[in-house]
C-alpha cells in the first residue's frame, strides 16, 4: 500500500508539472512566430538623390532584427547623371551595393544600354538578380537565377523573379528596344510560373515572395491564379499599392526613389500571421547616411549636363514637352513629319533656362534617329493598323472622317498616292517593324536626343508651346 501511495503521489506531481510546463504547444514560450521586415522599391529609374536615406533606414532596423532590402527592377533610364556616366548605369549598382540591397528582378529597363553594358552592371552588382522568364541564350550574359532563397537570422525566404514581355504586338520581349534584347529569349509569366507552385516546399521556406516586374494588373492575375505566393512585391505601373488578392498581400512603392516601401510581417509555422504595410516618403527629413551622401554628391557633379541650351517661357506638360520635341526633330532632320510615342517623353521642359541634363531626362534612352519614306496610304495603314498613338508634327490626323484622313500643316487633305519623309526613333521601328523595315531605313548619325540639342543650339527663339496639344491617333 504504501508503494502505490508513493506511485500515486509521483503522477500526480509529473502530471502537474507537465499541465504548468512552458513548453506546452499553449505557452507563448513554445510560440515559433518570428518577425521580420522587408524594406522595397521599384521602377527608381537611376534616381540617386535618396539612397543615403534608404541606407540609414534600412541600417537602423538592421540592427534591431531580420530585414531584407528587394527591388522591383527598372534600375536605369532616367537620370542622365547614371545613363549618360562614363560607364552607363554603374552609379545605380554602387549605391545599391553600398545600400545592402540583398535582390532585384530584371526590369523592362534594364536592357536600354545594351547587353554587353548589362553583363558589365550584373558582374558589378553584389545583390543578386532574379528572373524565371528569361533565358540569356548565347548572349554572353549569365543567366540570371530564377529565384534565390535567403537565410534571414533562423528564416528562410524564397524570392522568385518574374518580367513582363508585352514589348511587341507580335512578340514575347519586354517593353524594351527590340534590337537590343534580340539575343534573349522570353516566355510570358503565365506560362511557366506553376512550375514553381512548389517550390516553398522544396526550399524548405518559411515565406515564398515574388518580385515582378509585371504591372499592378499582371500581379492581380498572378495572385488570383497562382495563389501560392505570401507576398507579392511589383513593378512596372509606378504605382504606391497596397492591397489584398486572394489572401496575398501586392505592393508597390511608386517609383523614381521618392518613398520606401516597408511590410513588417509575423511568421509562424511558415505562414504569414500578421503584416502591416508602410510607405516612407524620401521627401520627407529622414536620417542620412553622410558617407553615401558624400558619394551621391560626386556622382552629381557632371558639369557638362550643366550646359544652357536653349531657354523656355513657361513649364511645360508632357503633351506640350511632345509638341516641342516632335517639332525640333522634324525640323533638325528636314523631313514632312515626325512622330515619338509617348512613353519617349519621359519628363518635361520647365520654365527658364533649358540644360542638357534637361533634354537627357526627356529623351533618356538613347535611341537612334531614322528616316522612313513612306507614302500616305502607307502612313494610314500604319496607324489603323496599330491603333496606337502618338506626339506628331508636320501633319495631323482624323479618323471621324470615312477611314481615316491625313492634312498637312497648312491643313489641306493628303490623297494617298502623296509620298512624305518620316523622322523617328529606331525604336518605333524596332517594334512596329512589319511597317518599317530595317533595309528601308536611312539611319542618322546623331541620337534622337542629340538631334534635340543640335536643334537647340542652332534656334535662336525662346520655347513655348502653352496649350499645345499634337498627340494623336486613327481613333
Amino acid at each position: 500500500m504504501i508503494r502505490h501511495s508513493y506511485w500515486f503521489i509521483f503522477v500526480i506531481l509529473v502530471l502537474g508539472c507537465k499541465e504548468n510546463n512552458p513548453q506546452s504547444d499553449n505557452g507563448f514560450e513554445d510560440s515559433t512566430a518570428q518577425e521580420l521586415t522587408i524594406f522595397f522599391v521599384n521602377d527608381p529609374h537611376g534616381q540617386i538623390d535618396n539612397f543615403a536615406k534608404v541606407k540609414a533606414l534600412v541600417d537602423a532596423e538592421r540592427n534591431e532584427g531580420n530585414t531584407l532590402l528587394l527591388c522591383g527592377g527598372d534600375i536605369f533610364s532616367g537620370n542622365p547623371i547614371v545613363d549618360q556616366h562614363v560607364e552607363k548605369g554603374s552609379p545605380m549598382i554602387d549605391l545599391m551595393n553600398r545600400s545592402g540591397f540583398n535582390a532585384s528582378v530584371i526590369g523592362n529597363h534594364e536592357f536600354d544600354y545594351g547587353p554587353e553594358v548589362l553583363k558589365e552592371r550584373m558582374a558589378q552588382a553584389e545583390f543578386e538578380w532574379v528572373c524565371a522568364n528569361i533565358d540569356v541564350q548565347d548572349s554572353g550574359l549569365t543567366q540570371p537565377d530564377d529565384y534565390v532563397t535567403f537565410e534571414v537570422g533562423s528564416l528562410k525566404i524564397t524570392v522568385l523573379g518574374l518580367v513582363e514581355t508585352g514589348g511587341k504586338p507580335d512578340g514575347v520581349i519586354p517593353s524594351s528596344h527590340p534590337w537590343r534584347v534580340a539575343d534573349f529569349s522570353f516566355q510570358h509569366f503565365y506560362d511557366i510560373v506553376g512550375e514553381f507552385s512548389d517550390l516553398k516546399t522544396t526550399e524548405d521556406a518559411d515565406m515564398y515572395i515574388a518580385l515582378t516586374h509585371l504591372g499592378s494588373s499582371s500581379d492581380r492575375y498572378l495572385a488570383e491564379n497562382f495563389p501560392y505566393f505570401d507576398l507579392i512585391i511589383g513593378g512596372h505601373s509606378h504605382q504606391i499599392i497596397n492591397e489584398e488578392v486572394s489572401g496575398i498581400p501586392i505592393v508597390q512603392s511608386g517609383s523614381y526613389l521618392a518613398n520606401l516601401g516597408r511590410i513588417d510581417l509575423t511568421i509562424e509555422n511558415k505562414t504569414v500571421v500578421e503584416y502591416e504595410v508602410s510607405f516612407i516618403s524620401l521627401a520627407d527629413e529622414q536620417p542620412i547616411d553622410e558617407d553615401l551622401q558624400s558619394i551621391i554628391s560626386s556622382y552629381n557633379e557632371a558639369p557638362d549636363l550643366d550646359e544652357v541650351v536653349g531657354f523656355s517661357a513657361v513649364d511645360h506638360t508632357g503633351t506640350e514637352t511632345g509638341c516641342f520635341y516632335t517639332d525640333a526633330l522634324r525640323d533638325y532632320m528636314q523631313v514632312d513629319f515626325s512622330i515619338q510615342n509617348g512613353g519617349g517623353v519621359r519628363s518635361t521642359i520647365d520654365k527658364g533656362e533649358i540644360t542638357r541634363l534637361e533634354i537627357f531626362e526627356v529623351d533618356p534612352f538613347n535611341n537612334g534617329s531614322v528616316v522612313f519614306t513612306k507614302s500616305v496610304a502607307e502612313i494610314k495603314e500604319f496607324l489603323i493598323g496599330t491603333g496606337d498613338g502618338f506626339h506628331m508634327s508636320g501633319i495631323t490626323v482624323n479618323g471621324e472622317c470615312e477611314g481615316l484622313c491625313i492634312y498637312d500643316a497648312a491643313g489641306v487633305e493628303l490623297e494617298d498616292d502623296v509620298i512624305l519623309t518620316l523622322g523617328m526613333n529606331d525604336y518605333i521601328a524596332a517594334v512596329y517593324d512589319s511597317y518599317f523595315a530595317l533595309a528601308d531605313a536611312e539611319v542618322r548619325e546623331l541620337t534622337t536626343a542629340e538631334s534635340i540639342l543640335a536643334y537647340l543650339k542652332s534656334y535662336e527663339g525662346t520655347i513655348d508651346y502653352d496649350g499645345c496639344n499634337q498627340y494623336q491617333s486613327a481613333d
